[in-house]
């Protein structure tokens, strides 16, 4: 059976573009037919500054709304990064495999480093090397498929790189995943800057949806979103890339394609109502379904307890292979079995 592993960050409230461009597939696909793992990564968390306080209960949130959005506990294994050790025992040795350029080669190092050095603040180390934390997070549990948005898929490149290069310096270990990206709406752009993607991480503003968006909040923020010079409804992501963002909403809401739907509109009022009454409705069972989560919170937290325990069990042997291929001894050895005595006697 194929292998899965997907996860998302708590740095932020997760918006309608992480709905739309992960945790719907994720539910209504990935989990069925397939051995899937979804993680709440929260170690990533740590890269830059935070509120310990904000991590945590962005975390809480996050895995309620992964179970919110239709993810089964008895189809697919929920669980917080943190939770499993072997996460932090593999990515040591995956470091010891990557090379300084490739880090920092990343596209997302570079931005994050830049913004955070034109803020006046230092770049943590942790920035640079979370790739290979992330690499650890697929390969420790032997994934095939790793389901992300096509800003994700240098971070899969890199696992794909390291996994290969592992076995062949060391004897074959890892399995070698690939990305597999959703076809409609990859990439759910900020509806007042449509040229940037829909991001958690920033600052509460009239272009990011969230998930817990009260309806009339979200019609606000669709209906004011920006769209392009002139009036024609065409889709064309390069020339007119607020109204092809629109055009992609409703049709990841409907099922229907942006090209088929342009034809349809003949003004961007009528595009923006339809498309926020689509975002309403899609968001509407998952936001009822996350109040009766919050009103059980004990089932959350065995929830994400036996995920925990399922990942753990899936990922030791596999890492505890790749510290005995490099080099590594085991951690319960009958190599020397006098040196208990000698500490003895030395005490």
């Amino acid at each position: 059976m194929t292998r899965v592993f997907s996860g998302v960050k708590p740095t932020g409230h997760l918006t309608l573009g992480n709905y739309l461009g992960a945790m719907r597939r994720w539910a209504e696909v990935d989990q069925h037919g397939s051995d899937a793992l979804f993680c709440i990564v929260d170690l990533h968390a740590l890269t830059v500054d935070h509120d310990p306080a904000r991590v945590r209960r962005l975390s809480r949130q996050g895995a309620t709304l992964l179970l919110a959005s239709g993810l089964d506990p008895r189809l697919c294994t929920v669980f917080l990064q943190s939770h499993v050790d072997e996460h932090t025992r593999l990515s040591y040795l995956l470091e010891c495999v990557a090379t300084d350029g490739e880090m920092r080669r990343m596209i997302q190092y570079k931005e994050k480093a830049g913004r955070e050095r034109e803020r006046g603040g230092s770049v943590r180390l942790s920035l640079l090397t979370y790739p290979v934390l992330m690499a650890a997070d697929i390969l420790a549990y032997g994934a095939d498929e790793v389901p992300v948005g096509d800003d994700q898929t240098q971070h899969v490149e890199l696992a794909r790189d390291l996994a290969v290069r592992f076995n062949h310096r060391y004897g074959h270990t890892f399995v070698v995943p690939k990305a597999t990206p959703p076809q409609v709406a990859a990439r759910v752009m900020n509806l007042q800057a449509p040229a940037s993607k829909m991001g958690k991480s920033e600052d509460a503003g009239p272009g990011i949806v969230y998930l817990l968006d009260e309806p009339e909040v979200v019609r606000r923020k669709v209906m004011r979103a920006v769209t392009d010079s002139g009036s024609e409804v065409e889709y064309d992501r390069e020339g007119r890339p607020g109204v092809a963002n629109l055009l992609e909403i409703l049709a990841a809401c409907t099922g229907g394609n942006p090209e088929s739907l342009s034809s349809v509109y003949h003004s961007y009022g009528a595009l923006k109502k339809d498309t926020a009454d689509a975002v309403v409705e899609v968001l509407r069972p998952v936001q009822a379904r996350h109040r009766e989560l919050c009103a059980d919170p004990a089932y959350v937290e065995g929830v994400l307890r036996e995920g925990a325990e399922k990942a753990r069990a899936m990922a030791r042997p596999i890492v505890d292979t790749a510290y005995r291929a490099i080099g590594l001894l085991p951690a319960h050895t009958d190599a020397h079995p006098e040196k208990p005595a000698v500490l003895n006697a030395a005490r």
